[in-house]
């Protein structure tokens, strides 16, 4: 009897077996290094944004967990996100790329809406969702290098040999920055440009052309800096912070007495004093700080090699991507790469005393629940590259020879 109950389900366990790897196949093992790099930055993070925030919160009457609990929240969704661009087809993606800029600019404009935009500490960068804020400029970098993928892909035969496939993409681009700047919001804007001239040139664009916008680039958005009387004080306690330690040089002082007393191995997790009130932002801006502090330049090491892990095979992926043809794929991890490795750069710089204070956070590390999601879903877009990459089958390239390999998509 049980043997006639074996045969008689057989066949069910069978059909049931045989969905679940259908089911399987669709998720292929996701990118090792991707995977090492995220989860590390994503887990540094929420450790030390809890650490940072505990005393905040408290002053301001919250549950000491709140900004952490926020922190976390923002993961989540962000996984959210990341999962849908990870399992959405990049030829989909492509094929409106050239309406997302339009998307990316009605972004930039709906803080100047009443009723929806929020201003914080002078700044319009924030709508009100209802139950939080949202900062668009997030979303927009996002759409941005999804946007210049796109036209690197359709102008790539005109790039190197024209000045229109060169400022085209600018002209859209000097826009977003234009609406950056009456936000205002420097860091950003300086940010999207850099990103944008960075994936022309890793397009084709002639490196004569990309020279002279570059100049004026640079030239233009100096000018605008200094123009500036708060941003013109920022770069004077810049260049001697100690001058005017409690006014201009505040921030930089506080931070470089938090990176001296780290040491090589911090004072210890929890233990930081300078995020006591001392150090602004300690929980976003200044979180790599506070990390210095209670982790030393062990900690200030770690950030830095996971970000150079997670930078290196990005553009290691772009770079196989366009081997393959794929050119979308390649220009997009590309652009993240820029996005990441530029912001990492900046923050960090900041932080050390290597460059003058700017808004930036730390992409994956700090608070900041719109910076997290985008952050987050952006690594979506990287494993959903990993994922076509990986599944090319290498095969032999007769223009390099017999013994040559190449891929076939």
């Amino acid at each position: 009897m049980a043997a006639v109950m074996n045969i008689v389900a057989q066949p069910s366990k069978l059909k049931q077996n045989s969905f679940v790897e259908s089911k399987l196949e669709q998720f292929p093992a996701l990118d090792g290094w991707l995977m090492v790099a995220g989860c590390g930055l994503l887990g540094l993070g929420l450790v030390m944004v809890t650490s940072s925030s505990l005393a905040i919160a408290e002053a301001q009457n919250l549950s000491s967990f709140y900004y952490a609990i926020r922190h976390a929240i923002a993961i989540v969704i962000g996984v959210m996100l990341a999962f849908v661009f990870y399992r959405m087809p990049l030829e989909s993606i492509e094929r409106v790329s050239i309406w997302l800029i339009w998307g990316a600019l009605a972004l930039l404009i709906l803080p100047w809406i009443p009723g929806l935009g929020v201003r914080l500490n002078g700044a319009l960068r924030w709508i009100d969702l209802g139950f939080t804020n949202f900062q668009v400029v997030e979303a927009t970098k996002l759409l941005m290098i999804m946007y210049m993928a796109g036209y690197c892909v359709r102008q790539r035969s005109q790039l190197p040999v024209q000045w229109r496939g060169i400022l085209k993409p600018l002209g859209m681009t000097s826009l977003a920055v234009l609406l950056l700047l009456s936000q205002p919001d420097f860091g950003s804007a300086t940010l999207i440009l850099a990103v944008s001239l960075g994936l022309l040139w890793l397009a084709g664009a002639r490196a004569s052309y990309f020279s002279i916008i570059a100049i004026i680039g640079i030239t233009a958005m100096a000018g605008i800096a200094v123009l500036e009387p708060y941003r013109l004080q920022r770069f004077v306690g810049f260049l001697d912070p100690w001058a005017d330690p409690y006014k201009s040089g505040f921030q930089l002082t506080q931070a470089l007495i938090a990176v001296g007393r780290g040491e090589w191995f911090g004072v210890g997790l929890g233990d930081s004093v300078q995020k006591l009130f001392y150090l602004p932002e300690a929980h976003s801006d200044f979180i790599v700080a506070v990390i210095a502090e209670e982790l030393g330049l062990f900690g200030i090491v770690l950030v830095l090699a996971l970000f150079a892990l997670l930078v290196g095979r990005a553009f290691q992926l772009g770079t196989r991507a366009l081997a393959l043809g794929k050119y979308y794929a390649s220009y997009l991890a590309y652009g993240i790469a820029l996005w990441f490795s530029l912001q990492a750069l900046v923050s960090i710089g900041v932080n050390l005393g290597v460059l003058p204070t700017k808004g930036l956070t730390l992409p994956l590390i700090s608070a900041g629940g719109s910076s997290v999601m985008m952050s987050v879903a952006a690594l979506g877009l990287l494993f959903n590259v990993s994922r076509i990459v990986r599944s090319a089958a290498p095969v032999s390239n007769p223009a390099l020879g017999s013994a040559a390999v190449g891929y076939k998509s």
